[in-house]
């Protein structure tokens, strides 16, 4: 990952494509500052995984950013930011979305034998260990945790039935 950053970063300094330049030494800075805290913690820096996650997070503020400004009326702002994402997105896998996501979620869910919200995390660390940098991990989090509540509810009154008919 650090040394496709780094070829992509003299790319653009021999194109001089000021905003690709800007956004690739923002993201190195960025790493830079994880690896001096992790090596102030006894590690040997950041991994390519805790990379991905720093990118996926940076478009994620990118895209929120690029929203507010919008509506702001700033649209030279929004279309940086959304300049900004674009370069960023080109540094992460391809990213699993829609209903493919809800499918592997649903499948993380029964594999696990997750039942109710207490199993987040244990599916959640399954899809990360699955797909990592390959999906956003937030809006799979709200999709486990709705198929864990529909999973209760379905519990829940199929529970509620069994009494009384073995009455």
């Amino acid at each position: 990952m650090r040394d496709t950053l780094n070829t992509a970063l003299k790319q653009a300094q021999t194109q001089a494509d000021k905003c690709r330049l800007s956004t690739l030494r923002l993201i190195q800075a960025a790493i830079r500052d994880r690896d001096v805290v992790a090596r102030s913690q006894g590690g040997d820096g950041v991994e390519d995984e805790d990379i991905l996650e720093m990118l996926q997070t940076m478009v994620r503020q990118r895209d929120v950013s690029a929203r507010e400004f919008e509506e702001m009326g700033q649209l030279d702002l929004a279309e940086q930011e959304r300049r900004e994402s674009a370069i960023i997105r080109e540094f992460l896998p391809h990213q699993i979305e829609g209903d493919v996501m809800q499918a592997l979620c649903a499948q993380a869910v029964e594999e696990l034998d997750a039942h109710g919200l207490r199993d987040i995390g244990r599916c959640m660390a399954a899809l990360k260990q699955r797909y990592p940098g390959q999906m956003d991990f937030v809006k799979a989090s709200c999709m486990v945790k709705d198929l864990l509540r529909e999973g209760n509810r379905a519990a829940d009154s199929g529970e509620g039935a069994q009494p009384a008919a073995g009455q």
